[in-house]
């Protein structure tokens, strides 16, 4: 309901515009009554309108010094209509000058005050729209800054505007936050890309709904990976001092509370602390990192950078197997990576403290292999190679402490690499392209063609963006919005119809993607382009 305010110095002329017409029916209701400019000035500094019906002339202070005091003060967005005689036509002429939205001949009429009224209500549906398109551009603008951020390139700009619209007090970290799948669902091959959209978008609003007063903390789409469905989040340790309490009892609540929105298990991984907005990028390289090797640790509900990094001193580091096992990964040997897991096992049984041992070694061997394959080939993409291990170390595949596991995996990223090594034909890239242009609006990925193709995803990912200088992800992605904007300006169906022929079911995630790309909403991108 809008909310209206009256304004008259005669009481029956108050009384009168109450009973004139059904204010509910139209949408509309009467939040207060006032006798003259200075009680309705003293109101709206303390409550919100929608819309002042005010007489022009009224004792102490006027209709029109009322308008001009808010406007010029801007005191209320409120829209004013005023009552007015024929003999103040030049003081209407002022008020609309001012900024009245309309006026109304005594003895008022009831057609003429509902007109007035759908007039306003017009505006006001204009407003909400474009304030929500608005949010939403901002809230695009924002993920950008922080995917700069997080990359470490970023301008003095970046940081003036992260400062300005997050708190940022006290040390911070790069947080991933994401949902906990089965095993039966991390091997699903079926599963939608956007019924796991869905399941992000309600992970992304129920962290949102928890810590209101920090909602721009939280972010989507700042991974690099094709098949990531994580929320980010900015901590900073303030936000656990300001209610009295520790780092960890702050998250600990925190998890406890989304689980119980989204009724769905949850974890965290909580990249290094950092002191500043200019270093989140190596609190984000360490929150990656941490990821990649959560399988080789106990499973918990929230995983901490530092963790990994104390505690080591009495504990032996079996480095000389480990460089042997690395270079049988390299050779692509498989008897000699099976000899050498052996080994490391036979090395780490009975030791003191084999549970820590175990994690400090395998932390050792996964933090080598990440940089293994760049040294290989300086073109690959390390953020790749850190997604492929995290879905080969993942707790649903790899069960800690079995020296069969790690076994199973060494084999298969030798066999990884042993295929970065190779060059793929040009005729598969060109099949690629070709599936793009015909089938952009299926629910088409990596794995998908790796599958059709008969080759490895992971490194079909890596020729690609090789390539074309960027994920096949962003590029279908890219795609899918400049057919979007072809569309817009050639044909005059809805744009959410447009959303499903390009492949969203999500209008709002393609509204989001449309401004990440184009630089602003559908309907303006329609507007401006058919009226130049």
């Amino acid at each position: 309901m809008l909310k209206v305010m009256l304004v008259d110095d005669e009481p029956y002329i108050l009384q009168g515009l109450q009973v004139l017409i059904d204010w509910e029916s139209g949408g509309f209701e009467i939040a207060r009554l006032c006798s003259n400019g200075k009680e309705a000035l003293k109101y709206l500094k303390e409550n919100d309108v929608d819309l002042v019906i005010s007489d022009i002339r009224m004792p102490e202070m006027s209709g029109l010094e009322l308008l001009e005091t808010v406007k010029k003060e801007k005191i209320s967005d409120a829209e004013f209509v005023l009552l007015t005689g024929y003999d103040d036509f030049a003081y209407t002429q002022k008020a609309i000058r001012n900024g009245c939205l309309d006026y109304i001949l005594k003895p008022v009429e009831e057609e003429e005050l509902i007109s007035v009224l759908r007039k306003v209500t017009n505006i006001n549906k204009e407003s909400i729209i474009l304030r929500k398109d608005r949010e939403k551009m901002e809230d695009a603008y924002l993920a950008r800054i922080i995917r700069h951020l997080i990359r470490g390139k970023f301008n003095d700009e970046d940081i003036d505007y992260a400062n300005k619209h997050l708190q940022l007090l006290g040390n911070m970290r790069f947080i991933y936050i994401e949902l906990v799948h089965s095993e039966i669902e991390d091997d699903d091959n079926d599963v939608d890309e956007y019924d796991m959209s869905a399941a992000q978008k309600q992970l992304y609003n129920a962290c949102k709904e928890v810590l209101k007063e920090y909602a721009n903390h939280f972010t989507l789409d700042i991974s690099f990976d094709e098949d990531n469905y994580n929320v980010g989040f900015l901590f900073c340790d303030n936000m656990a001092a300001l209610r009295d309490i520790s780092e960890k009892e702050f998250l600990e609540s925190f998890v406890k509370k989304i689980e119980t929105i989204i009724i769905k298990p949850i974890r965290m991984f909580c990249g290094e602390a950092v002191p500043d907005i200019s270093s989140l990028s190596k609190s984000f390289d360490s929150c990656r990192r941490l990821k990649s090797i959560s399988g080789f640790h106990n499973k918990k509900k929230i995983y901490f950078y530092e963790d990994t990094q104390t505690g080591h001193a009495s504990i032996v580091l079996c480095k000389n197997t480990i460089d042997e096992i690395i270079g049988s990964i390299i050779k692509n040997d498989t008897q000699m990576i099976e000899q050498g897991i052996d080994k490391l096992h036979e090395e780490l049984r009975g030791k003191e403290g084999t549970n820590r041992a175990f994690d400090l070694n395998i932390n050792y061997l996964l933090f080598q292999l990440i940089h293994l394959a760049s040294e290989l080939d300086d073109t690959v993409n390390q953020e790749e190679i850190i997604q492929y291990i995290s879905e080969q170390t993942s707790e649903g595949v790899f069960v800690r402490g079995s020296h069969q596991h790690l076994k199973k995996f060494a084999l298969e990223y030798a066999a990884y690499l042993s295929e970065l090594r190779k060059s793929i034909s040009h005729g598969i890239l060109a099949s690629v392209e070709a599936e793009v242009r015909e089938n952009y609006a299926d629910n088409i990925s990596l794995k998908s063609l790796g599958d059709k193709y008969h080759i490895n995803s992971s490194y079909l990912g890596q020729v690609f963006s090789k390539k074309y200088g960027t994920s096949f992800k962003n590029y279908l992605t890219n795609y899918r919005i400049k057919e979007a904007a072809r569309q817009i300006i050639t044909t005059d169906k809805k744009i959410n119809r447009i959303a499903e022929d390009v492949g969203y079911k999500d209008s709002d995630y393609f509204i989001r993607k449309f401004i990440e790309i184009m630089g602003c909403t559908p309907s303006k991108y329609r507007k401006t382009n058919r009226e130049s």
